[in-house]
């Protein structure tokens, strides 16, 4: 098969012939259709993943068709259409047992623990827990964005976030989980702040349902200016740092109000060191600070339902779509211009 493969770290990666996996026999093997270029596999091509052993094929957002299983499996077929949380569960841990499956104990990331959906084909562990029907209705391309950032940003905002209609909630970054969040909160009937440097990112907010937009490369404080924008509510109900990186967290906590909800999203890299969090805030307003890592399989029926009623178009964030042999360029863009919405790669194009 076909994958994108690198060999070092920050290196240029490239389009090459490998062998194609085979399932275990729990797992499955899947033809991919369409899988989204995101940020987490930036931070992994650089190395901030301890998990990639070289060499290594990205990739962990994907949509397919069954294309192999292991003689365990009894859920899934060959034909089957299916997408997959980036987190795949084992299923028995205790975390699996609380229902906890984004959490697992012995979870594997295809794209990180082993290689993944930059490629033809991509292996699956643990299928009759992790794989998910799709729609009929549904295109691969739209489903590939939904197995990291569009099922992440809807875990955070409703699950996490306990988003309620009416609250302010700050989206710092407006990336492809930003824009998704931005619009599951606008959707949830919350009044959206989005706060990013890119006019066409800004743009894309307000089309999906953002009240107002702070251009954080205009202002000296963003977390203020979020604040001013609340009016008498003080900051933000709830607020994400969407993009991951000591400024956008510390704005995101600081732009809350009194008992105020932030929710960390973007993987902050671990060159950084440490992150400084304005704790003092966190306890004089007895603020929340939590963390969201994806969503797991069970969990998806619902957001499923409102893509396919149309009140969820996920569909929408997808901006771009290349063929495998112009992910590698895409991969190293990501560095310099992260840029807005998802671009999906179609393996077989």
């Amino acid at each position: 098969m076909r994958a994108v493969v690198f060999e070092r770290f920050g290196e240029p990666a490239t389009v090459k012939d490998v062998e194609p996996p085979t399932p275990t026999p729990h797992g499955v093997v899947v033809r991919v259709e369409a899988t989204g270029l995101c940020r987490s596999d930036w931070h992994g091509w650089q190395g901030h993943d301890p998990d990639i052993r070289l060499p290594h094929v990205p990739g962990h957002e994907l949509a397919g068709v069954v294309e192999a299983t292991g003689t365990a499996v009894t859920a899934w077929q060959p034909g089957d259409r299916v997408t997959v949380p980036f987190v795949c569960a084992c299923g028995t841990c205790p975390a699996c047992a609380a229902g906890d499956h984004q959490v697992c104990e012995r979870q594997t990331q295809p794209g990180f623990t082993h290689w993944g959906s930059f490629a033809q084909y991509v292996a699956l562990d643990h299928a009759d827990v992790n794989l998910v029907a799709l729609p009929d209705e549904l295109s691969y391309g739209t489903a590939a964005a939904l197995g990291c950032r569009f099922a992440t940003a809807f875990r955070a905002v409703v699950a996490q976030g306990r988003v309620a209609a009416g609250e302010w909630v700050a989206v710092h970054g407006c990336g492809g989980v930003g824009l998704s969040a931005v619009m599951i909160a606008a959707a949830s009937g919350a009044r959206v702040i989005a706060v990013d440097v890119s006019p066409q990112a800004l743009d894309l907010a307000r089309e999906f349902g953002a009240t107002a937009c702070v251009d954080a490369s205009a202002v000296t404080d963003t977390a203020e200016a979020v604040r001013d924008l609340t009016g008498g509510a003080g900051g933000a109900h709830l607020s994400l740092d969407a993009l991951g990186s000591p400024i956008t967290c510390a704005a995101s906590v600081n732009s809350l109000r009194r008992r105020g909800r932030h929710i960390q999203v973007g993987l902050l890299p671990s060159e950084t060191g440490t992150t400084p969090v304005p704790m003092a805030r966190a306890i004089a307003l007895e603020l929340e600070l939590l963390g969201s890592h994806g969503m797991a399989a069970h969990a998806y029926p619902q957001m499923l339902e409102l893509v396919r009623a149309g009140v969820l178009r996920p569909d929408l964030l997808v901006t771009s779509t290349i063929p495998l042999d112009a992910a590698p360029a895409a991969l190293a863009a990501m560095g310099t211009a992260p840029g807005s919405g998802v671009t999906v790669i179609e393996p077989w194009s």
